[in-house]
């Protein structure tokens, strides 16, 4: 089974194209926006830190960095730092390989020297990626995310569970599945621990999740159980425990083969496990920083959040909100209450959409530009 994407210099295939310019530091933010004004239909992610805090966040910060620009989907990437942040540009640019990359720094010319600079080295990069073609692709080589958010009671009925038929066809193609958000896990280690690979991977997600556990109820005490937003009550969620059961139905039912630091790469095909936290972007950021070429979001309340440079597929759980959010959400799983749809039969529809969008179809989310950093132009190609 194949589908059509750009290869990288590492043997890596993207299903897109893409130009990213990123600040090492806050204080190189000006230089990238100004950029961006410039190529309106490049990726700009502008860093809201890069100084003054702990080595672990420090770390965690650059692993997120390097790793979205080292996603395959990015064909070039250009580094905009300051020069006195903690990682400096050049320090991002060794961590970058597999295709173009260089740094501009502010305190080596000023800002309008270096935006001038970054221009150039843009148009670059431009004509480079003009000549690259999409062609065949193993899809074993794709790395798929599964992510909820703004999850309701249809959640872990319908859309996850179709997740999961996915996820299972997937696993079988050869590729890569990713969930995270371990603190949506609570209350089923046990059941996850069953499905590991070997004991000792096991022990090592039973540990982790039962870590998540301890660290809730330390900070909530008595509200552990009910740690989940407003919204997840008023789409009818009682407590965390309902949540994780629904969240896991997106896995599937193969084994689990690894256990993933936030931001890692997998080492392992088939259904894998990251440490990331529940919240969305977060979350999302991990996987796009883990190679996740496409990730698959379910959601019941309905949320429109995309991510930069990986097409995010957003699947409801109800028609309801499928209706009231036309054009946000792709795929309907609330027809497999009101339709007479099967699980499966939804299955095989995101993982028929998983393949398009693999070949070059626009999300709704890339559509609508529904990202947290604007960079998608009106009628762009990739």
């Amino acid at each position: 089974m194949q589908f059509h994407g750009f290869k990288r210099e590492d043997g890596r295939y993207g299903v897109r194209n893409h130009i990213i310019v990123l600040s090492s530091v806050c204080c190189a933010n000006g230089v990238v926006a100004a950029i961006e004004r410039e190529f309106p239909d490049i990726i700009t992610v502008q860093n809201a830190y890069g100084c003054a805090f702990g080595p672990q966040d420090a770390l965690t910060m650059f692993v997120v960095l390097t790793g979205l620009a080292n996603n395959p989907n990015v064909g070039a990437a250009l580094i905009v730092g300051l020069g006195c942040e903690i990682f400096p540009a050049k320090n991002y640019v060794e961590a970058i390989s597999g295709k173009p990359v260089e740094a501009v720094v502010i305190q080596d010319g000023g800002s309008a020297a270096t935006t001038r600079k970054g221009i150039e080295i843009i148009a670059g990069f431009k004509k480079h990626l003009s000549v690259q073609k999409r062609v065949d692709a193993p899809f074993s080589d794709l790395i798929i995310g599964l992510k909820c958010g703004g999850s309701d009671a249809f959640s872990g009925v319908t859309a996850n569970p179709a997740v999961g038929s996915a996820a299972d066809l997937l696993v079988g193609a050869g590729a890569t599945a990713v969930m995270g958000e371990v603190t949506e896990m609570i209350g089923t280690a046990h059941i996850l621990k069953k499905r590991c690979v070997d004991s000792k991977l096991g022990n090592e997600i039973e540990k982790l999740i039962n870590d998540h556990e301890k660290e809730v109820h330390e900070a909530l005490g008595d509200f552990a159980g009910l740690v989940i937003s407003p919204g997840n009550m008023d789409g009818g969620l009682s407590s965390i425990t309902e949540k994780s059961l629904g969240c896991n139905a997106k896995s599937g039912t193969t084994a689990i083969k690894e256990l993933l630091a936030y931001g890692a790469i997998p080492s392992k095909k088939g259904l894998v496990i990251m440490n990331t936290p529940g919240y969305d972007i977060d979350a999302m950021a991990g996987m796009a920083a883990g190679g996740a070429q496409i990730i698959l979001f379910t959601t019941g309340r309905g949320t429109p959040a995309g991510f930069p440079a990986v097409p995010v597929i957003k699947i409801s759980s109800n028609s309801q909100t499928f209706g009231r959010m036309e054009g946000d959400i792709d795929i309907n799983a609330g027809s497999i209450l009101d339709d007479g749809k099967s699980i499966d039969d939804v299955g095989h529809e995101i993982f028929e959409h998983i393949r398009r969008v693999a070949d070059g179809e626009l999300t709704c989310a890339e559509i609508n530009r529904s990202i947290p950093f604007n960079y998608l132009k009106q009628g762009m190609t990739f």
